[in-house]
């Protein structure tokens, strides 16, 4: 890199120069180590509207191409953190798993896990790297401006999209198909088939597809409008226009005619319509400003760079032909593997080169660009797949239940047939005679004349009564409860939606329900797994110290407006100054530091430490218009500059350093432009190394004004302090005074990292550039290989400093906490912050309080972390797993690599601290603090070899965690995140949630058995995979402990109603054929029997299930320990099943006898029976669901009452059709006393025994819920009775 022309310029195209040296080019001279002039130093008059600066030499190619002679690849965000968006296949072992963390021994010495070190096979390739060894990899090849020969070869997809699921051919029998995988659908279908077969047909024909047939059109239509939707979305999409590249000219051509291979032009605030490789923009430099919200929620501005190689190219009017190979489409929106073959030269293209389809063009008036994914393969699209669906706890027990009653079905008709049997044989000389067994016709003329009749024989006869049975005691499986349950759910649903309390006024979030299936579980949650940063935290960060060559900065801190106005009263020079967005206070003695024209090591190291905040970083900075103000001395130009970029913590520190006046006004694929008290300093980028979670630090490679090279490094200090020089006893001391200020930042909960800065020679540039060429260009490994190249100037760094940030708590997060801990969750925290900062925010939200007991586990070896787990189970009690059961068997999940654990080890009951006074142990709160290292080596050892004692020691930690009431785990990646919930879902039956707002939360939140996502600062990947969102971390506590008990309650007991109403009518069929000779015959009507499910009894159901409430919203964020009852399971468990059930077997038994006894000596028809059964029965069950109504409003009177009308009418207008048998009957019944009172009498009989069992279980088995509503009544009471005497006494 040492060639004869300088860096800045090209010798073939001369420029003006720039400026002349100021007084910021003499000060440079005394801080650099090479005392040379500084020709790239811009004067203050400058209007910062330089030309591109990107670093070559070209020599001009006669075809208008051009062919570059000695290059510097220019800067590109090249390797962003991947997120596993797959579980790691099984040869990646636990280190892909669970993220690889950088492991440090007590002395400082990194020692990291192998993925930093390639083995000797990929250290060769990645030294002879060339695209031509890659073709094995199957590249995806595009020649730009040829779709024809682009497609021609591979066949690629067009650009036309489609979300919806049907066509008018496909909806019919593809919905019929999806809705059939619902085994209960099977069920109904086959007992409707049943039905149509002439010696089974008990009810018509037509009635018994009746309640089939109704479900499937209900969920038909609500599915295909829902597609209809989705058409007419992607009819919306497909039509949209752009400008194509057309025998030379851009012409305009719909998106779904776009193929992969053509160039594209976008203008301004355009929707980008396919994944394309940007080749030019309408700045010089080629760079761009897209909006990525569609995409990730992220409103902050992205760049993407044009290569300068077409960038220039496109600005003379060149042809652009190429190749470009890339790799195939996948769903990793933060990381982009080609290279383009241009003009004879192959070169890189990364991220920041491509656009993808659904962001927008900003701040940009046009870009050109080529298609490299279309359609259905676009990262777009690939990303837009749904959640895992996710079943309910009261579902899966519903399943239970209904498998009981299948039983219990099939035993009743068992009982029939066999007592059918037992009949036919006792009379079997009398079927002749009989009207319904007969073998022969009466008749004995015609062709009827010694025909059999319908009599099979007695086997067949046996099998046919079964099979009747099955029919006629088909609504004992309810196909109507699928239905009322999502019915349920959407209302709901809809109230959470519409809960003022739960929206956030700063961002405008409602609170947003993505999965309706699980309302239920919101209350029973058990364990809670939180993120910090943005969940718990506003991530909006704030710099407040800085540690600086060992002194601390930060107490003595001022408005910089304020100390700009007293710095503007001391001359009279007109000067530009920068108003940031929010200002930054700052320490009046720090910036003293750095203006002095001093030349002392602090001063070089307080001006280096804040270059490398301006300039490590990939912060895109927004200049407005300036303006004039008016100070004591002149007049001031003030450009008011706002700060865009992907993370809260690189725009803090850039702000910082803008308010110390070291301000990054400029930016371009190129260099940068950083004004420093005034004087604008031009740095050239060389190179990037983005942060990534394997490094945890970014770096950047500067080239000075006087050619001095350097890399500006920060990072966390797990990672940096080990790469750090330590040649003096200086160093040393630096170094420890440095660690002191970070563990002090830490303990008030501060968010740290470390700064250093080293200078490079010429062969250390030159051996960097050569392996960061090679690495950027490779298809294979390429984050690795870039990790690799990163390491080689990574190394003996000289520290400048630390930062700490302030992440302040969202309002509401400690009594939030509180109120959970008190309703018994447990609130897990997982963090990627350091174990201090961790702590001092759990102290902070209340997490941790000044009474637990804290355990940390923070060993730096295998043994280390046993013997930790073990002296810290023996000191507080915790009885191990391994004690209560010896024969457990491992085994491992192959999909995603996860331990698995057996069904037998599985419990709801954790275990407890066995501290008694006789063993002199303490029975205090417990508080675990484990890091990310210590889960490495508990979670990430390889399940094939020692897999037994791998096995236990996971229980020893689970067992540890469970027993205390609070667990934090810091320095955890995104995945261990995802395998500590798994490792508590497994090991229990207690519902797990999780709550995040980052897309490092996506693997836990989509793990738990609820998901909930932040609309933060973060994007919006958190709340894509999530089942709800909300906008602030304190809406969960209502969400909880009011929406989720409300709807578990009504869950619970809409389930446990539904079996009932359903088993009492079949239990009343039941008896009547048992006293009809087995004869499977109905004395109901067959509509009566299809609507009393679907119509009669189900309005009030729903009604119950969305708008009961057992307890108001007050009482229940009062009291917190009621959402116990969740856990408990009060609403729905085994016992009140068959409680109910036998309840069942009482109220059948009196709804059959009672009118049997009644009409015993009169001579009423058996319909006219028929239509009092069915009366009584409505009635019963919906007075039975009033005596469990807690909240009466118009609605549900209106609901439960107006059943009842219903059903009369319906009977009325039944019994007036002439040609049914049961004509008239109604009529003759109510005109008789005795009709009305054998109906009250039902009632009476029926739910007295339910009456009574409830008021003797209230008065001396009051559950805590009941007393709750007790105290409400009595508050609400003393109100009412004082109101009346206030009105009095006025």
């Amino acid at each position: 890199m040492s060639g004869d022309h300088p860096l800045l310029s090209s010798p073939d195209s001369p420029s003006a120069p720039l400026v002349q040296p100021s007084t910021l080019a003499k000060r440079l001279e005394q801080l650099l180590p090479d005392g040379s002039s500084c020709p790239s130093i811009l004067d203050s008059n400058d209007d910062g509207q330089a030309e591109s600066l990107l670093v070559r030499e070209y020599i001009a190619d006669s075809d208008c191409g051009e062919r570059p002679g000695k290059q510097i690849f220019p800067v590109g965000p090249e390797s962003r953190p991947q997120f596993a968006l797959e579980y790691p296949t099984r040869h990646k072992r636990r280190q892909a798993s669970w993220g690889t963390m950088e492991l440090h021994s007590i002395n400082g010495n990194s020692a990291s896990h192998d993925v930093l070190q390639a083995p000797s096979g990929v250290q060769e390739k990645a030294n002879k790297s060339h695209p031509d060894i890659l073709l094995h990899e199957d590249p995806r090849l595009i020649y730009i401006d040829d779709p024809k020969r682009t497609n021609d070869k591979n066949e690629f997809t067009g650009n036309e999209i489609r979300t919806s699921q049907y066509t008018l051919i496909t909806f019919l029998p593809k919905n019929v198909f999806i809705q059939f995988h619902r085994v209960a659908y099977l069920y109904f279908l086959v007992i409707a088939v049943l039905n149509q077969l002439p010696p089974l047909a008990v009810f018509g024909r037509t009635a018994s597809l009746f309640p089939l047939l109704f479900v499937l059109c209900v969920t038909a239509i609500k599915d295909g409008y829902e597609d209809w939707r989705r058409h007419r979305s992607d009819n919306y999409e497909n039509n949209r226009e752009s400008l194509v590249l057309q025998s030379g000219q851009f012409q305009v051509k719909k998106w779904k005619n776009i193929q992969v291979g053509e160039v594209l032009k976008i203008c301004a605030d355009d929707t980008i319509p396919c994944d394309m490789v940007m080749l030019g923009t309408s700045d010089p430099s080629g760079i761009a400003y897209i909006q990525t919200m569609n995409l990730d929620g992220e409103s902050n501005l992205k760049t993407r760079f044009a290569r300068q190689e077409t960038s220039s190219a496109v600005a003379e009017g060149c042809t652009i032909m190429g190749i470009i190979r890339c790799e195939q489409p996948n769903r990793n929106i933060y990381e982009f593997t080609a290279n383009m073959e241009f003009n004879g030269h192959t070169f890189p293209l990364t991220q920041s080169n491509i656009v993808l389809r659904g962001c927008q063009l900003k701040n940009t008036e046009w870009i050109i660009g080529v298609v490299v994914y279309a359609g259905q393969e676009t990262k777009a699209m690939l990303n837009s797949a749904a959640s895992p669906p996710k079943r309910s706890k009261v579902e899966r027990y519903m399943n239970r239940e209904t498998l009981s009653l299948s039983i219990f079905l099939f035993v009743m008709c068992s009982v029939v047939a066999a007592g059918m049997g037992t009949w036919i044989i006792r009379h079997k000389h009398q079927l002749d005679t009989l009207p319904y067994y007969r073998k022969r016709f009466f008749t004995n003329w015609g062709k009827l004349n010694g025909k059999t009749y319908r009599y099979y024989g007695i086997p067949m006869e046996i099998l046919f009564s079964f099979l009747s049975s099955v029919i006629v005691f088909q609504i004992m499986i309810p196909i109507s409860l699928y239905i009322t349950v999502e019915l349920v759910r959407l209302g709901q649903s809809y109230f959470m939606i519409e809960d003022r309390h739960m929206f956030d006024c700063n961002s405008g979030a409602r609170f947003q329900c993505r999965s309706f299936n699980i309302n239920e579980d919101l209350g029973q949650i058990r364990y809670i797994f939180s993120d910090k940063t943005g969940t718990l935290t506003e991530n909006k960060m704030e710099f407040r110290r800085a540690s600086i060559y060992g002194r601390d900065y930060g107490s003595r801190v001022l408005v910089a407006d304020q100390l700009q106005e007293e710095n503007d009263t001391g001359g009279g020079v007109a000067r530009k100054r920068w108003k940031l967005k929010s200002e930054v206070a700052v320490d009046s003695e720090l910036m003293e530091l750095l203006h002095k024209d001093l030349s002392e090591d602090e001063r070089i190291a307080a001006h280096e430490f804040f270059l490398t905040l301006a300039a490590c970083n990939t912060v895109v900075p927004i200049v407005s218009t300036g303006t004039s103000s008016s100070s004591a001395k002149g007049d001031l130009d003030v450009d008011s500059i706002d700060y865009q970029g992907e993370s809260p913590d690189e725009q803090a520190l850039v702000a910082a350093a803008s308010s110390y006046r070291y301000t990054l006004f400029e930016r371009t694929s190129g260099h940068i432009a950083i004004d420093v008290n005034g004087e604008k300093l031009r740095l050239d980028v060389l190179g990037l190394h983005e942060f990534d979670s394997v490094r945890k630090r970014m770096s950047v490679v500067i080239r000075f004004p006087n050619n001095t090279i350097k890399v500006l490094v920060k990072g966390a200090d797990t990672s940096m302090l080990s790469i750090l020089a330590n040649d003096s006893q200086r160093d040393d001391e630096l170094r420890h005074s440095t660690q002191r200020h970070l563990n002090e930042y830490s303990s008030q909960g501060l968010r740290t990292l470390v700064v250093a800065a080293r200078d490079l020679t010429n062969e250390e540039l030159e051996q960097w550039q050569g392996m960061y060429e090679d690495a950027s260009t490779s298809l294979s490994d390429r984050s690795l290989k870039l990790r690799q190249t990163a390491a080689l100037i990574e190394s003996n760094l000289k520290l400048l400093g630390a930062t700490a940030i302030e992440d302040k708590l969202q309002d509401g997060v400690p009594e939030a906490i509180e109120s959970l801990r008190q309703a018994g969750i447990k609130v897990w925290v997982l963090t990627g912050d350091k174990q201090e900062t961790a702590i001092s925010i759990g102290v902070s939200c209340k997490l941790l309080t000044a009474d637990m007991q804290q355990i940390i586990i923070n060993g730096t070896s295998e043994a280390e972390c046993r013997n930790l787990l073990v002296d810290a189970m023996e000191k507080y009690g915790v009885q191990s797993s391994n004690e209560i059961n010896q024969s457990l068997r491992c085994k491992s999940n192959a999909a995603s690599d996860y331990l698995v654990l057996p069904d037998e080890v599985k419990t709801s009951n954790v275990p407890k601290c066995h501290a008694g006074k006789e063993e002199g142990k303490i029975s205090t709160p417990l508080a675990l603090i484990i890091d990310g290292n210590s889960l490495v080596y508990i979670l990430e050892k390889d399940l094939q070899s020692e897999a037994i004692a791998n096995f236990f020691f996971i229980l020893q930690l689970f067992d540890l965690a469970t027993s205390c009431s609070v667990v934090v785990c810091c320095r955890v990646a995104p995945l261990q995140k995802a395998g500590i919930v798994d490792l508590v879902k497994t090991r229990t039956d207690d519902m797990t949630l999780a709550i995040g707002d980052g897309a490092n939360d996506v693997s836990m939140i989509q793990m738990a058995d609820v998901g909930v996502g932040i609309c933060g600062q973060e994007g919006r990947q958190a709340v894509m995979a999530s089942d709800f969102a909300m906008g602030q971390f304190r809406f969960l506590k209502r969400l909880l402990l009011v929406h989720g008990h409300w709807n578990y309650q009504r869950i619970g007991y809409l389930v446990i109603y539904n079996f009932y109403r359903n088993a009492v009518f079949v239990l009343m069929l039941f008896w009547y054929i048992l006293s009809t000779s087995f004869s499977t015959t109905s004395a109901l009507t067959d509509y009566s029997s299809v609507f009393y499910s679907l119509i009669y009894t189900s309005v009030p159901t729903i009604v119950v299930g969305v708008l009961d409430k057992d307890l108001s919203h007050r009482t229940l964020l009062q009291y917190p320990k009621l959402y116990g009852s969740g856990h408990r399971q009060e609403a729905y468990n085994i016992p009140l099943f068959w409680i109910t059930m036998l309840d069942t077997l009482w109220q059948s038994l009196v709804l059959f006898y009672v009118p049997l006894f009644t009409y015993k000596e009169s001579t009423i028809d058996i319909w006219s029976m028929g239509s009092l059964w069915t009366i009584s029965v409505v009635i019963l069950v919906n007075v039975h669901l009033a005596m469990d109504i807690h909240r009466w409003v118009f609605i549900t009177h209106l609901a439960v009452w107006g059943s009842i009308i219903i059903t009369y009418a319906c009977v009325v207008i039944l019994d007036s059709i002439p040609v049914f048998p049961n004509y008239w009957t109604i009529y003759h019944l109510a005109c008789s006393p005795t009709y009305w009172i054998t109906i009250l009498l039902i009632i009476v009989v029926a739910l007295l025994p339910r009456f009574v069992y409830k008021v003797v279980h209230h008065i001396f088995w009051a559950s805590d819920i009941q007393i709750a509503r007790e105290a409400e009544m009595l508050r609400r009471k003393r109100k009412h009775l004082g109101s009346e005497k206030d009105e009095d006494s006025s």
